[in-house]
């Protein structure tokens, strides 16, 4: 049960946080909230930073989800820049790192992740960026211009989306990928494929199998990206873009079960019952794809956030989101519905050289997962027929004339 004297303090200021933040009022939730952030910004959506805010098309302030005045109408005590040190699980206490003790009855994980970096010399130099915080976004957009030489290190999705946009800005763009395609974890030999192609079609150079060794730079020379066939690439500025590592430290420290990301159940509740986790930190089992998993999306970390304060409340919940991502390239707006595995088999619908198409993912005659390009429309039914469980054919799904809607 809780009163006007019950406190519920929230570790993050991001999406997730935000969200929780905001659902503990909706919800009506009269006691203390306390929303503790390690940047100086309120809380933002960072989907933008590898688009409108780095081609400088946005201002980071268009991001903000709670600004300053939101957080005052909403009684929501917001502390800035405020790392936390441990959490004392016993007391209820979360340390500050600057000592200050701050006491909960409830407390909701919302620590996200940052930017996996590359374990390589050089890897610190001045030139090589990482893109995860309105921060960097704003380091690195001036040096994004016209004749620019970027090296865009990761061929998956934030890759992708900075060399799509540095190549929109006028910049000569080189992308290195290890694996033998890019998205090669993600999507199908076909759309790798047609990704490759849109991308080297607006002057992008794509190096498949390449590892980097290393970064160099001589005195007033420009960076060097050393690969591990020995050869090297001179470039201005380097974009290290190889996934997300979860901040699951404070939570470790505690001692609360963590493997890669915080557990918890459909009530968002960690090993400790007083404990709750949402967003990118956090891995829960999910249905749809039959294993536990940290989804790393704009809408996980809405919606797990506002289940996680409703949870904190009492309420009931069941956390199992369909997941849903989606990424724009080069004009090219692609969403994936669910989790695509080697073992489905692959219906195509449309054609991915028009520009418009999605792939179909099946297991006998449901569909349980769909991908698409440009084909939102079709993505709207492509989800229904997943999340109904509808039965339907390969031709059918295959055939432009037949119509989604009544499938």
């Amino acid at each position: 049960m809780h009163t006007d004297q019950s406190t519920i303090v929230i570790i993050g200021a991001g999406q997730a946080g935000a969200w929780a933040a905001r659902t503990l009022r909706e919800e009506g939730f009269a006691g203390r909230v306390l929303l503790i952030g390690d940047e100086i910004h309120p809380p933002y959506e960072r989907p933008p930073l590898s688009k409108a805010v780095l081609s400088g098309e946005a201002a980071p302030e268009s991001l903000h989800i709670l600004d300053a005045a939101a957080l005052t109408a909403l009684s929501i005590e917001w502390l800035a820049k405020a790392p936390v040190a441990r959490i004392e699980r016993a007391d209820r206490r979360v340390i500050l790192a600057d000592g200050r003790a701050i006491r909960y009855d409830k407390l909701i994980l919302c620590t996200g992740g940052r930017a996996r970096e590359l374990d390589v010399p050089g890897n610190t130099l001045p030139g090589v960026h990482t893109l995860r915080t309105i921060a960097d976004a704003q380091r690195l957009g001036p040096l994004l211009r016209t004749g620019a030489r970027i090296v865009v290190v990761g061929g998956g999705w934030i890759g992708l989306e900075v060399a799509a946009t540095a190549s929109k800005r006028g910049a000569a763009v080189t992308v290195i990928e290890t694996m033998g395609r890019l998205c090669e974890r993600s999507v199908p030999e076909a759309l790798s494929a047609h990704l490759h192609g849109m991308h080297v079609a607006q002057g992008v150079d794509v190096l498949l199998g390449a590892a980097v060794a290393g970064f160099a730079r001589a005195a007033q020379g420009p960076l060097e990206v050393m690969l591990g066939d020995g050869r090297t690439i001179d470039c201005d500025t380097a974009v290290v873009g190889i996934g997300l590592v979860p901040n699951d430290e404070l939570a470790r420290a505690a001692g609360l079960d963590c493997e890669g990301g915080v557990l918890v159940d459909a009530q968002c509740r960690t090993s400790d019952p007083d404990i709750f986790a949402a967003g990118d930190v956090a891995v829960a089992r999910n249905s749809w794809a039959g294993r536990r998993l940290r989804l790393e999306s704009w809408q996980n970390a809405q919606d797990q956030g506002i289940a996680a304060a409703r949870s904190a409340l009492g309420r009931d919940v069941d956390y199992d989101p369909l997941p849903w991502f989606w990424s724009d390239q080069h004009g090219t707006n692609l969403q994936i519905y669910g989790v695509p595995s080697p073992r489905h088999q692959v219906v195509v619908r449309g054609d991915p050289a028009a520009g418009s198409f999605v792939f179909f993912y099946l297991e006998g005659e449901r569909v349980m997962a769909a991908l698409g390009g440009n084909a939102a429309r079709e993505l709207r039914f492509a989800r229904r027929l997943i999340e109904r469980r509808t039965p339907v054919s390969a031709q059918d799904l295959a055939d432009p004339a037949v119509s989604l809607a009544k499938l």
